[in-house]
């Protein structure tokens, strides 16, 4: 970019047609990046800073024009369109959760202004951009993106699209269809034909990767070329991320390298090799300590939380819990992202009361309930939760419960367990029901209430015999006979342990092999926002299974609240 001559007259493409506030829509997310604290004063050299940043692709570059506009506004300067462009671009990207909605017109005022600056190129880009923000992605989108395409390969034959923007326009439709591939009538088969036109990709730009940014896309393209490979080939899709990773390191720009750091540590815990997967993720936090956003290092510290070194389900250690901790800390400094913070402040809470920290871990629980509950009764603005906050309050539940045992509290554990039950009844998968509803019951029996114990044992019978699980039906038959005994006598107890006998003459083998622990039980709780489908991808950059959760097959609104949404 050309600083030699950055301000136009007060009459001419003035900022003043546009107040200072437009730059703030985003609340950048970001940390200031380099220097900072230490920032310029005068209005030009702050103009110089944000070109730079934005030229390497800096996430602080939202947060430079931020500063630098207002400077030049209030010296009576102005910035040119191209500039005004790049300060609406770099905006856009800040716009998270809540304000993720004023992305897509800032993104098209910014094509417009590219268009008048004669960058082409980089109008298809933000083009492309405003696209990928529409509130209901989909196949016009991905329509759209095409036809972007092909204009910005048109554009690149004849020298006015650079490869690095051509790539770009590509790369973003297959990112729309990467976010789409659960939704077709063959996901398997759209997912080869996604990989297919990435090699493509790939190939395109690679011979371009001399340049930073074509460096970047490179880096990018490989990334979702092993997203969309994990499930149907572990092996071919490291090779494609551990690529990626290096990439992204030969182009000194390690800010938007941890989507593919979660996706590859995620493959890695899932093939085994957990240790490695620790070292790539302490390396990560250590480049994103003062240059990252601030979404990505709470979910990288999730993601280490989640890798210990030991057997995985061992109790957390204190460093795991200290990367919670941290984990909570940057979450709830991400606006609008609820998900976040309440993954992290469960997360944590659960270590606390693993480790016998029960009115540490009670506290923690009930801010996570009560965030999503005030998300519910909001103004239905609840980005970020999606149909998932019914695994989230489930989960919270049943540790508060949990924690009250800890505390000699087996009333209170019943309410809990009794709240959770009700709610796990309604889901597909009837064994969550079940056990909740034989949890109640041992508490109720613990608090000394054998008639509402035994009625509890009887529901979980009840719901084991439903799913078919005869030796666990038998189980609960067995645990209920002791409470009828207690409170009707043993004539009641003994017609129980008749039906529990025929009961377990019906178990299967492996019926009932369950873990009989109460804390083995609660890890067992299907986790909140798992990935909605196959090709799909969750916080902690775990590529999806089958695409169902303990609700059966998700909803097309679950889908796009889950989306993974990278730094750039």
């Amino acid at each position: 970019m050309n600083v030699g001559s950055p301000i136009q007259s007060p009459g001419a493409a003035r900022m003043s047609s546009r107040s200072p506030e437009e730059f703030r829509l985003g609340a950048s997310p970001y940390d200031r990046g380099p220097g900072r604290g230490k920032e310029p004063e005068d209005a030009y050299e702050l103009l110089r800073r944000a070109r730079r940043l934005t030229a390497e692709g800096h996430p602080s570059a939202g947060g430079a024009w931020e500063r630098a506009a207002p400077a030049l506004w209030r010296v009576g300067g102005s910035l040119t369109p191209g500039d005004h462009a790049d300060a609406l671009d770099a905006t856009a990207f800040a716009c998270r959760g809540r304000a993720r909605q004023a992305a897509a017109p800032l993104f098209s005022r910014a094509a417009d202004l590219h268009e008048r600056s004669g960058q082409h190129g980089k109008a298809l880009v933000s083009r492309a951009r405003a696209l990928l923000g529409a509130p209901e992605p989909g196949a016009t989108v991905c329509a759209g993106l095409g036809e972007l395409g092909k204009r910005a390969t048109a554009l690149h034959a004849v020298g006015r699209a650079t490869a690095a923007e051509t790539a770009t326009v590509l790369l973003l439709r297959c990112r729309a269809r990467a976010d789409l591939l659960d939704t077709g009538p063959d996901p398997v088969a759209e997912a080869a034909a996604l990989r297919a036109d990435l090699a493509r990709l790939v190939s395109f730009v690679a011979p371009h990767r001399t340049s930073p940014a074509a460096l970047g896309v490179l880096a990018e393209a490989r990334t979702l070329l092993g997203r969309v490979t994990a499930p149907d080939d572990p092996a071919a899709a490291l090779v494609h991320l551990r690529t990626a990773m290096a990439d992204h390191r030969a182009g000194g720009r390690p800010w938007p390298a941890a989507e593919g750091v979660l996706l590859l540590t995620g493959l890695l815990r899932a093939t085994g090799a957990r240790q490695e997967a620790a070292a790539l993720l302490r390396a990560a936090l250590g480049t994103t300590a003062s240059r990252g956003c601030r979404a990505d290092r709470a979910r990288l510290c999730l993601a280490l939380a989640r890798t210990p070194a030991g057997a995985p389900g061992r109790p957390a250690g204190d460093e795991e819990v200290s990367l919670l901790g941290e984990a909570v800390r940057h979450a709830d400094s991400v606006a609008g992202d609820g998900r976040l913070s309440v993954l992290a402040r469960l997360a944590l809470g659960i270590a606390r009361a693993e480790r016998g920290r029960w009115r540490q871990a009670s506290a923690l629980l009930r801010e996570v309930l009560s965030g999503l509950a005030e998300a519910e009764a909001g103004d239905g603005d609840c980005y970020g939760y999606g149909y998932g906050h019914e695994a989230a309050r489930v989960r919270a539940g049943a540790w508060l419960a949990f924690c009250a045992l800890g505390l000699g509290e087996p009333g209170r554990a019943a309410r809990e367990f009794a709240r959770v039950a009700a709610e796990a009844r309604r889901w597909d998968d009837l064994r969550h029901g079940a056990a909740l509803s034989e949890l109640t019951a041992r508490a109720l029996g613990a608090a000394g209430s054998p008639e509402k114990a035994a009625r509890a044992h009887e529901r979980a019978a009840d719901l084991w015999r439903s799913a078919g699980d005869h030796a666990a039906a038998a189980r609960s038959l067995r645990t209920r006979a002791r409470q009828v005994r207690k409170a009707w006598g043993a004539a009641a107890a003994e017609v129980v342990e008749a039906e529990a006998r025929r009961e377990a003459g019906r178990a299967r083998p492996g019926d009932g092999e369950g873990p009989a622990g109460l804390r083995a039980w609660l890890r067992g709780l299907p986790e909140p926002y798992g990935p909605p489908g196959r090709y799909q991808v969750d916080v902690y950059g775990e590529v999806g299974g089958a695409g169902t959760g303990p609700l059966g097959p998700r909803r097309r609104e679950e889908q796009e609240v889950t989306r993974v949404q990278g730094c750039v």
